[in-house]
């Protein structure tokens, strides 16, 4: 009865001062933008240039769709909040916000592995990398990425949002988190949130031994390599991935496993924002700056924008 009567929760507010609420609110919303931007540039690359229809490119077409869709489930409504000088959302608006980042981050670390594999491929099996990552197994991957992501976001919303919700209803968070959410319930048993829990560290570290297994070959190949040339233009391709992987769980084992707090500080809130904040906006800067077709292809259409524009002055 009090789950049906809880029709609103009430966001922790960032700050209680006016200057620092602007300060904030301009901030994330230069980063929301620059984020979106970036990301629908490396979309738009992916699909525009022929040279970059290769595998490694349609993962990151995938992953630069995902970091748009995982920032854009926290961030806008924490700076409309802001701007509106209101602290609630909506019980729906909070199972979306839930049910889309688990979904994105299921998926993500899904599509990070698959390009693992397909750097595996790439280095240790040059002669069947065309065979292996044909179109037909990269549309599988990323499917099976799509879909245990999806699993993951249905199973922990439902179990998150079929406990009852009792007292008060003020989330100790800037948007809706589990951790958060579950000291607002007063059911004792928590199940489905514990299995879909146990599921999801072992998808988890699943995805993480693959990684770690691929680049243990990878390392090991690139070091057999004579040539110093040789080995050092290897690593390259393989360290815009590295660091993105790095970055993403980085901040996923910050913002998840400390342990939650009654009052978290200003520092605490802004950690809790990175991971959907952080990976989105850099990782289509580090692809750009580390991947030579990628960096080509943005300079060319630069420089024709900017020629096009010389001409009709």
């Amino acid at each position: 009865m009090n789950q049906t009567l809880t029709m609103e929760f009430l966001l922790l507010r960032f700050t209680e001062s006016r200057m620092l609420l602007r300060v904030y609110t301009v901030l994330f919303l230069l980063i929301y933008l620059v984020a979106i931007v970036e990301n629908l540039i490396i979309i738009l690359l992916t699909i525009l240039d022929q040279r970059l229809h290769i595998p490694m490119c349609f993962f990151l077409r995938h992953l630069s769709f995902l970091d748009m869709c995982l920032i854009s489930a926290t961030v806008p409504k924490s700076i409309l909040n802001s701007i509106t000088s209101t602290d609630s959302i909506s019980f729906l608006g909070c199972v979306l916000q839930v049910l889309l980042v688990i979904l994105m981050s299921g998926s993500e670390i899904g599509i990070l592995t698959a390009m693992s594999y397909d750097r595996y491929f790439a280095i240790h099996h040059p002669l069947h990398y065309e065979a292996v990552m044909s179109k037909k197994i990269c549309v599988q991957l990323v499917l099976v990425s799509w879909l245990s992501g999806g699993d993951f976001g249905i199973f922990y919303s439902a179990g998150t949002f079929s406990l009852n919700f009792c007292g008060s209803t003020n989330i100790h968070q800037l948007f809706c988190d589990v951790p958060a959410l579950l000291k607002l319930t007063c059911s004792v048993e928590h199940v489905t949130i514990n299995v879909s829990v146990a599921i999801g560290v072992c998808y988890g570290f699943l995805c993480l031994v693959c990684i770690v297994v691929s680049y243990v070959y990878i390392f090991s190949t690139v070091l057999k390599i004579p040539t110093r040339q040789k080995q050092c233009k290897a690593f390259s391709t393989c360290l815009p991935h590295l660091i993105v992987v790095s970055t993403f769980l980085l901040t996923g084992a910050i913002t998840y496993l400390k342990p939650t707090s009654d009052e978290p500080s200003l520092p605490d809130l802004l950690m809790s924002m990175f991971y959907s904040v952080v990976p989105p906006t850099l990782n289509p800067v580090i692809y750009c700056l580390r991947s030579k077709d990628i960096k080509s292809t943005l300079c060319k259409i630069l420089w024709k924008v900017k020629r096009s524009g010389l001409m009709e002055r």
